[in-house]
């Protein structure tokens, strides 16, 4: 792996890991809701959150993987 490409991977890891800290905070507040600490509707507007992040995650791995995909495939014809 090239300089080029690792720092291309730890952009997607750090841009992968923000979504995955946010679905982390947010069902600790869902389990805080259960244990009825909070109002209900904060754990449907978390599980709301949680879905998006999922979604944003799921999104920068696929795009990772394309990027490095394209990346290693043009280093095999050299």
């Amino acid at each position: 792996m090239t300089d080029d490409e690792f720092s291309k991977m730890s952009v997607f890891v750090h841009d992968a890991r923000k979504p995955l800290n946010r679905i982390s905070m947010q069902a600790e507040l869902i389990k805080m809701a259960l244990n009825g600490d909070i109002p209900t509707q904060k754990a449907v507007d978390a599980l709301d959150k949680i879905i998006a992040s999922a979604k944003v995650c799921s999104n920068t791995l696929a795009e990772m993987t394309s990027e490095m995909g394209s990346s290693n495939s043009s280093h095999s014809d050299d």
